[in-house]
């Protein structure tokens, strides 16, 4: 169990820092963000079941050589089995670290979720106040505004996509097809409930320098893979003018702008910003990733998932 718990902490130290630190710095995410995105989405499910692990098995180690042992033996203690060896308090430190960490990281993802279901229900009533109905898709609202403005509102009980007035007067047939394209993306591949977990994370591990850094790399990876969604109906330099007028709008947007425009920096949603690697892989076409390489990017994945979850499900393994 001891060798267990060691693994396990090396592990997420590793997750914690030099790992995520590298990912955010490598260049072939931007050709292949979906292989990135799941790397991110491994590391952050790994780390955080390596943390509990470690602590778990470190703490139930003075009471059996396995899990189930353990287990066995803690409920023979706390029904008042004097042959049971007592854990000390080192030991129960850790049990009760582990416990309150597993416990805070479910409620913060909970309480995000509620508080960002609740800001979307609020907004989605100010649009209904301050929008209409696109005459050609019910699931689109022109908002009378004059600032370039385009997002999307995910909902489980009907998204919709937002358009200002003024973005659709300056933009031409093609580059409206681009943002729509770009929008509909975010709300079919439902990248909400991706930006939703990373949020909590952040959240709940606001001491974690990689916490903030995962959620921006995340951000950024969700707005490429609208991208290549867009590109697949026009061409990169339409898509390009597009998000320019977007982006050069949001800059020169009032001081206090419209209540129905989207709420600066709001959690679990996609941020639309226009970040230089994004910039840099609409003005120069790179190359897809091989199929060799991204399966393998998957696999390192999985593997990672798969590691910490074995050692927990079968700690006795490298005993």
């Amino acid at each position: 169990m001891l060798l267990t718990s060691y693994i396990l902490a090396g592990l997420a130290i590793l997750l914690a820092w030099p790992i995520p630190v590298m990912l955010s710095r490598a260049r072939w995410s931007t050709r292949s963000p979906f292989a990135a995105m799941i790397l991110w989405q491994s590391i952050a499910l790994a780390g955080g079941l390596s943390m509990i692990g470690a602590l778990l098995f470190w703490g139930l180690n003075p009471m059996g050589n396995t899990l189930i042992s353990s287990l066995i033996s803690g409920v023979k203690l706390v029904l008042g089995d004097p042959n049971v060896n007592s854990p000390g308090t080192v030991h129960i430190f850790a049990l009760s670290t582990a416990a309150l960490l597993g416990f805070h990281l479910v409620l913060t993802l909970i309480r995000a979720a509620w508080r960002i279901t609740r800001q979307r229900a609020k907004h989605r009533h100010i649009l209904s106040l301050l929008s209409e109905k696109s005459p050609t898709d019910p699931t689109t609202l022109v908002l009378d505004h004059e600032t370039p403005v385009a997002y999307c509102l995910p909902s489980f009980s009907g998204s919709v996509t937002v358009l200002s007035r003024g973005l659709v007067k300056q933009l031409t047939e093609d580059e409206l097809r681009a943002v729509m394209a770009h929008e509909r993306a975010h709300l079919d591949q439902r990248h909400d409930l991706l930006l939703l977990a990373f949020t909590s994370w952040n959240d709940a591990l606001p001491w974690l320098p990689t916490s903030k850094l995962s959620l921006a790399a995340v951000q950024e990876l969700v707005e490429m893979l609208a991208d290549d969604a867009a590109l697949r109906e026009v061409e990169p330099k339409t898509l390009l003018r597009a998000l320019l007028t977007v982006a050069t709008g949001a800059l020169g947007a009032p001081a206090t702008p419209n209540a129905a425009l989207p709420p600066e920096g709001a959690p679990g949603g996609p941020t639309e910003e226009l970040s230089s690697r994004r910039l840099k892989r609409l003005l120069t076409v790179q190359p897809q990733l091989g199929g060799g390489l991204r399966a393998t990017i998957i696999a390192g994945a999985l593997f990672l998932i798969a590691l910490p979850t074995t050692l927990v499900i079968v700690p006795g393994f490298f005993e």
